[in-house]
């Protein structure tokens, strides 16, 4: 596993967050909850996560600016580096006892995301790549599915909710590639869909109106998997267009295929 100075000030304060995240999970009740939106929750254990993440990363690595769930932008001194951070992504699953859910950090220099953490604290994995030096779970080295068949492939996915105006084209790229695959999943949490897919465990995933800390640790996490990523239409700057599509470089190129497809075709 990869053990450098910035790993080590990532995965720390990952730690430190998800102390907090064990000792609410299971209480969902007494959760101090409020509504942020429709069909999406913000929790005290959401909010208590971001803060100590920001506070253990601004200790380790001051100036640095952030991009945050629940804070927003917050500018740095230090303009060519900016943290990405998801203190609890899968908010629902959480405040539903569903153990699925996962701390997301990411780090990006100059435009490039250069690495990243995803955290589960239920199962205790720790998926985690830093550019040019591969990805990792706990000890694990990750590389993504070698299949080349989408008759193969388990794909997940995000499906746009209450709020999301996506529901029309998501129907239609989902009868198109539901057609042709093994199986369609939808798990609820971005970050870990990502970090799925470079350990192999899922061959595809795509997704639509994503946020840049739903995506950031996970894309870089898949590259050094060996895997593809890119937008829901081909673009290479998933950030920017807050969508993601990655894979293999096989299955992405037809599952790219697929959601470009025109409706009845």
């Amino acid at each position: 596993m990869i053990r450098s100075p910035l790993m080590t000030v990532m995965t720390d304060a990952v730690m430190k967050a998800a102390r907090s995240l064990k000792r609410d999970f299971g209480e969902v009740e007494n959760l101090q909850v409020s509504r942020k939106g429709p069909a999406n929750f913000v929790s005290a254990a959401d909010t208590r996560a971001e803060e100590i993440l920001r506070g253990a990363l601004e200790k380790a690595r001051p100036g640095y600016g952030f991009v945050m769930e629940e804070t927003g932008v917050v500018q740095g001194t230090d303009t060519t580096h900016t943290w990405h951070i998801d203190p609890l992504d899968g908010t629902t699953n959480f405040l539903h006892g569903i153990p699925h859910f996962c701390i997301s950090v990411g780090l990006e220099r100059e435009g490039q995301m250069i690495a990243g953490v995803i955290y589960d604290p239920v199962k205790d994995e720790m998926f985690l790549a830093e550019r040019g030096k591969g990805a990792f779970v706990n000890n694990r080295r990750l590389r993504v599915a070698a299949r080349r068949e989408m008759s193969e492939a388990v794909i997940y996915c995000g499906l746009p909710h209450l709020g999301r105006p996506a529901h029309p084209r998501f129907l239609t790229e989902l009868a198109s590639v539901m057609a042709v695959s093994a199986g369609l999943r939808r798990m609820g949490a971005a970050a870990l869909d990502m970090a799925y897919v470079a350990a192999g465990r899922a061959d595809l995933y795509w997704e639509r109106d994503l946020k840049t800390w739903d995506m950031a640790a996970g894309l870089i996490i898949v590259r050094e998997a060996g895997g593809y990523v890119s937008d829901c239409d081909g673009g290479t700057n998933p950030m920017a267009t807050l969508s993601v599509c990655c894979g293999n470089e096989v299955l992405h190129r037809e599952l790219l295929s697929l959601l470009r497809r025109p409706p009845g075709r």
